[in-house]
C-alpha cells in the first residue's frame, strides 16, 4: 500500500487491538462483522468509492457508514469502519483490503486469547500441505462454478471438529471469498498475519525424518539469533532430501539437505 493508505491501515490496527484489549468485545463475532463488511465493500464498487473519495468530509463518510451498517453489525465493527472511513486511502481497493486483514487478525487474536494461536498457525500450514498434494480437491475448492455454500459444506465436512474454531473460519472464507488471489497466496497470508501476532517470521524446514523437540529449540534458537526475531517452525517431513534439512524464511533459501550436495558434486563433474 502507499503512503496514506498504510497509515490509513496502521490506525486500524491499533484500534483493532484497543478493542480486542477489551475483554467484554467478543472477537470472534467482531471478526464476522468485519468480514460480512469486506463482503460488502467488495461487492458493491460505488459504495466502496464513496466512502473513500478525498473529496469528502471524513465526519461525512462516516455518518454515511453508521447509518448503513447500525443495526446490521455490532457497534464495535460500526466505530472500527467508520473511524476507517475517516481516514484518507491511495486506492479504494484498500479499504477492502485492510478490513479484510482486520477481520483474519481479529480471528486470529480470538485464537491466541484461547491460548490456540500455535495450534491455529500449525492447522493452516497442514491444510496448505493437503491441498498442494490433492489436485482433486484444489480443483474442488477454487471451482468457479461452484457455489460457495458447496465449497463451505465441503470444508466443514473436512474441518469441522478436526480443527481450531478459528481455523475452520479463516480458511472457509478464504476459500468462498479469494478475491483474485490463488489458494495458496491466501493461506501464506495467513500463516504470516498469525505469525505477526507474535512478532513472529515463520520458517518453513523441511527434513528427512521428524526432528526432536532438542532439535526444534536448537534450530529455532539459531534462526530467532539470525533474523533477530522469534521464529515459528512449520515442519514438513519429505523423505527425497535423504537427510538434512532445508529451511525457507520467506523468499530466502538456506538448503543443508544431503540431495542438494550431491546435486552440486554432479553439476561439479558435469561441469
Amino acid at each position: 500500500m502507499n503512503g496514506a493508505s498504510r497509515e490509513a491501515l496502521a490506525a486500524a490496527r491499533e484500534r483493532l487491538d484497543a478493542l480486542t484489549d477489551n475483554t467484554s468485545v467478543d472477537v470472534a463475532t467482531l471478526a464476522g462483522e468485519l468480514a460480512a463488511v469486506t463482503v460488502l465493500l467488495d461487492r458493491e464498487v460505488s459504495l466502496r468509492r464513496v466512502l473513500t473519495d478525498p473529496a469528502q468530509a471524513g465526519e461525512a463518510k462516516a455518518a454515511l457508514a453508521t447509518r448503513l451498517l447500525s443495526g446490521q453489525v455490532g457497534g464495535e465493527a460500526v466505530d472500527l469502519v467508520s473511524g476507517m472511513v475517516r481516514s484518507r486511502w491511495s486506492y479504494s481497493r484498500d479499504l477492502v483490503d485492510s478490513l479484510e486483514e482486520l477481520a483474519n487478525t481479529a480471528d486470529l487474536t480470538a485464537a491466541q486469547q484461547a491460548g490456540a494461536l500455535d495450534d491455529v498457525e500449525d492447522e493452516l500450514f497442514r491444510f496448505g500441505r493437503i491441498v498442494s498434494s490433492s489436485t482433486e480437491l484444489r480443483a474442488a475448492l477454487t471451482d468457479k462454478a461452484a457455489t460457495g455454500s458447496a465449497k463451505s459444506e465441503l470444508l466443514r465436512s473436512l474441518l469441522g471438529g478436526k480443527a481450531n474454531p478459528a481455523t475452520e473460519r479463516l480458511i472457509v472464507r478464504l476459500v468462498t471469498q479469494p478475491r483474485g488471489r490463488s489458494l495458496e497466496a491466501g493461506l501464506e497470508s495467513l500463516s504470516k498475519l498469525a505469525a505477526a501476532r507474535r512478532d513472529r517470521m515463520v520458517a518453513v524446514v523441511t527434513s528427512a525424518v521428524p526432528l526432536s523437540d532438542q532439535q526444534k529449540q536448537r534450530l529455532g534458537a539459531v534462526l530467532a539469533k539470525l533474523y533477530g526475531r522469534q521464529m515459528h517452525l512449520n515442519l514438513d517431513v519429505d523423505p527425497t532430501v535423504l537427510g538434512g534439512i532445508t529451511v525457507r524464511v520467506g523468499d530466502e533459501v538456506v538448503n543443508g539437505t544431503v540431495a542438494s550436495r550431491l546435486d552440486e558434486a554432479a553439476r561439479r563433474l558435469a561441469g
